[in-house]
């Protein structure tokens, strides 16, 4: 059974930092492409990063380049976003997700709010 458990999100003021994690099982995380997307309140659900299943290419959305980093370890079946210089505009619903077979599979997410 396919598990996605993310956790690390919090309250944090304009300009910090949040480190979020994904844990996954059920499937062969070493070689699958992960993604986070996020969802703030009244819009739809967007890309925020990728990663290949070796670590070695990375995308980000324009609005978090240079302020994110994702990254992986696939000895733990784990994957990280690292987030610094948050912004109010960042406040959402982070999940972790990966597509197999035209199927995708969604974490419960992690709430994050920017805030002063």
């Amino acid at each position: 059974q396919v598990q996605l458990v993310e956790s690390g999100g919090g309250l944090v003021q304009p300009g910090g930092s949040l480190r979020l994690s994904c844990v996954a099982s059920g499937f062969t995380f070493s070689s699958t492409g992960m993604n986070w997307y996020r969802q703030a309140p009244g819009k739809e659900r967007e890309f925020v990063a990728s990663i290949f299943s070796r670590g070695d290419r990375r995308k980000y959305a324009d609005s978090v380049k240079g302020r994110f980093t994702i990254s992986r370890d696939n000895a733990k079946n784990t994957m990280s976003l690292q987030m610094n210089s948050l912004k109010s505009e960042d406040t959402g619903r982070y999940f972790c997700h990966f597509q197999l077979d035209a199927t995708d599979y969604w974490g419960q997410g992690t709430q994050v709010i920017v805030s002063s």
